[in-house]
C-alpha cells in the first residue's frame, strides 16, 4: 500500500473521531447543564417544602407540579421544545423567578399565616387553590362561610341564591350592606368577596336550586355547603350530593341554637355501607310542616348563625386539605405483605349542637351510619339521577305546605281596616296571641296578651283563666290578632269549637295588614 495514501486515511479517521467526540462532548455538556439546573430546582423546592412537611408530601407536590397550573414548574417543557430550544441556563432571572415557586408571591404573602401550620402547609394551600366549592344559600350561614373560604384561597367559589338583599338581613348576613339592598344576594356577595380576595374565581348563580338542575351543577364542584333554611332544600341538596358523589357540609340555625353535620363523607355510591350517611339517613321523615319556622317567624341572633357558618368553612377547609388515605395499590408498592397496616376504621358521624344560652354551649351527638332502607344511599334506593333530573320528585309535597291557609269562614274574619273602624267603648275585646317578647315591642292599647302555645286546649284554658275568654260568653265580641295572621286563626278556631261560636273573629293578615292598611308607622320587624 502506498505510504502516503495510508497516512492520509489515518488522518481522516482521526479527524472524524475528533468531530464525533466534540459533538458528543457538546451533547454531554448540554445534558450536564440541564441536570445541574434540575438539581438547583429540586433544591429550591426542598427549601420551599421545609418546616415539618414529610417527604411523601414533597413527592406528591412535585408530581402535581408536572401539570400546567398557574405558577407551576413543568420540567417536561424543557424537553418538549416549549422554550424554543433554549436551555434552562439561558432563561432570564424573571423566568426563573416565575417558575421557581409553585405559588405566586402574592399568595405566599396572603396565605402565609395558615401555610406555616403543619395542618395546612404548602400541600394544603395547593389543594385549596385547585378546589371548587359550591355554597347554596348566601344568607346568614353562607356569608361567613364564603368569606372564610375566599380568605383561605379556595380556587373557585360558586354562590347560588335567588333572593335579594333586604334590610332585615343585614344584622346577620355580613357580606351584604345597606348600599346593596335590593340587589341579588349573589351579586352583593361577589362584590364583597372580590374586595376581600381577588385571587379567587367567583361563579354567581342568581336563582334557586331546582331538582332538574341539581345534578349538573353539583358535578362541577368538589364540595357542597348547604346554607339554606328549609327542609325542602336540605333533602334536595343531600340527594344530589349522594348521586354525584360529593361530600356535604350542612348547618342550620334558629333563635339561639344551631346544628352542624358533615354528610356523605366519605362519599360512596348508593349501596356502599362504608359511605357516610345522608340527610335522609338522619331524618327519614321531615318535621311536621306547622312546626317549621323561618328566621322571620322564630327569630335569629346574628352571632349564632355566624358561628355555624364559620364552622362550615372550617370543616370545608379540613376536608379539602386532608391527604387522602393510601390505596391498596400504594400499600402493595411500598410495603411487604406482612407490613401492610390494618384498615383504619371510619370515625362515626356526629352532629354538633350549639346553644348560645346553655352551659356548655357545645355538645356532640353520635349518629347512625347509612340506613339499610334509605331512599337514596342504600342498595334499595328508590331515588336516582333520572327521578331527580326528570322533576318527578316533589320536595314541597314531601315536606308539607308551610304557607298559612285560610281555615276560617269569611264571616269569622275582618280586615284590619274594618277593625280600626269599630267603636272603642269596650263592646269588644282584642286578644293578641303573639309571644310576650313581641307584645313588648309594640301593641295596641287595651289589648290582652295570651300567647299561642300550639296546644289548643292548654291555650284555651289559659285564656279563660286570665279572663280574655268568658266560658259562657258576656255579649262581647272577641277579635284575635297575631303578627302574620296564622296563629290568630288557630286561636279563633279553638274558641269557636269550644266556647263562643259566632262571637270570635280573626283580623285577617295580622299586624302586617294593620301596618299596610291602617298605621304605616307600625314597626316592621
Amino acid at each position: 500500500m502506498d505510504p502516503i495514501f495510508s497516512a492520509d486515511a489515518q488522518v481522516e479517521r482521526l479527524r472524524q473521531q475528533v468531530t464525533a467526540t466534540e459533538s458528543q462532548l457538546t451533547a454531554l455538556k448540554l445534558q450536564l447543564q440541564q441536570a445541574e439546573q434540575a438539581a438547583e430546582t429540586v433544591s429550591y423546592l426542598n427549601g420551599a417544602y421545609q418546616g415539618g412537611l414529610a417527604a411523601d408530601w414533597r413527592d406528591e407536590i412535585c408530581d402535581a407540579l408536572q401539570y400546567d397550573t398557574p405558577g407551576s414548574l413543568r420540567q417536561d417543557a424543557w424537553h418538549d421544545g416549549e422554550f424554543d430550544g433554549a436551555v434552562p441556563a439561558q432563561r432570564t432571572m424573571e423566568d426563573v423567578s416565575q417558575h421557581r415557586w409553585p405559588l405566586q408571591s402574592e399568595e405566599y404573602k396572603r396565605y402565609g399565616r395558615q401555610m406555616i401550620m403543619p395542618e395546612i402547609g404548602l400541600h394544603g394551600q395547593l389543594r385549596l387553590r385547585n378546589a371548587k366549592v359550591l355554597i347554596v344559600g348566601v344568607g346568614g350561614l353562607g356569608c361567613p362561610a364564603a368569606a372564610y373560604l375566599a380568605g383561605a384561597g379556595v380556587g373557585t367559589l360558586g354562590l347560588m341564591d335567588g333572593d335579594t338583599v333586604e334590610v332585615s338581613n343585614l344584622h346577620r348576613q355580613i357580606a351584604h350592606s345597606t348600599a346593596r339592598v335590593g340587589s341579588m344576594k349573589v351579586d352583593s356577595a361577589v362584590e364583597y368577596l372580590r374586595s376581600l380576595n381577588y385571587c379567587v374565581n367567583y361563579e354567581p348563580h342568581p336563582y334557586h336550586l331546582s331538582p332538574e338542575k341539581a345534578i349538573s351543577f353539583f358535578e362541577q364542584y368538589d364540595l357542597v355547603l348547604d346554607c339554606t333554611d328549609h327542609p325542602t332544600s336540605r333533602y334536595l341538596i343531600s340527594d344530589a350530593c349522594v348521586l354525584t358523589g360529593k361530600p356535604l357540609v350542612s348547618a342550620s340555625a334558629l333563635k339561639t341554637e344551631g346544628q352542624f353535620i358533615v354528610l356523605n363523607n366519605p362519599p360512596r355510591p348508593p349501596g356502599d355501607v362504608s359511605g357516610g350517611p345522608c340527610y335522609r339517613c338522619i331524618f327519614p321523615k321531615p318535621p311536621p310542616a306547622e312546626t317549621v319556622l323561618s328566621c322571620g317567624e322564630g327569630g335569629i341572633l346574628g352571632p349564632v348563625v355566624g358561628v355555624m357558618g364559620v364552622l362550615q368553612a372550617l370543616e370545608a377547609i379540613k376536608l379539602l386539605t386532608a391527604k387522602p388515605p393510601p390505596t391498596d395499590l400504594d400499600c402493595a408498592m411500598d410495603l411487604t405483605a406482612d407490613e401492610v397496616p390494618a384498615p383504619v376504621e371510619q370515625a362515626r358521624p356526629t352532629m354538633l349542637m350549639f346553644s348560645a344560652y346553655s352551659s356548655p354551649q357545645f355538645r356532640s351527638v353520635r349518629l347512625r351510619s347509612r340506613r339499610v332502607a334509605c331512599a337514596v344511599c342504600s342498595a334499595q334506593a328508590t331515588i336516582d339521577r333520572q327521578s331527580l333530573t326528570s322533576g318527578s320528585l316533589d320536595y314541597v309535597a314531601f315536606c308539607g305546605v308551610t304557607t298559612p291557609t285560610n281555615s276560617l269562614k269569611p264571616t269569622a274574619q275582618v280586615t284590619a281596616t274594618e277593625f280600626s273602624q269599630l267603636p272603642t267603648d269596650g263592646s269588644n275585646v282584642l286578644i293578641d296571641v303573639r309571644d310576650e317578647t313581641q307584645y313588648a315591642i309594640c301593641a295596641l292599647p287595651g289589648s290582652v296578651n295570651v300567647p299561642w302555645t300550639g296546644n289548643a286546649d292548654a291555650w284555651l284554658e289559659e285564656a279563660i283563666r286570665v279572663g280574655a275568654v268568658a266560658e259562657l260568653g258576656d255579649g262581647r265580641d272577641r277579635y284575635f290578632v297575631c303578627r302574620l295572621g296564622h296563629d290568630s286563626q288557630l286561636a279563633v278556631k279553638a274558641v269557636m269549637d269550644n266556647v263562643l261560636e259566632g262571637r270570635a273573629k280573626d283580623i285577617k293578615g295580622g299586624f302586617r295588614a294593620w301596618r299596610e292598611e291602617v298605621d304605616p308607622s307600625w314597626p316592621d320587624y
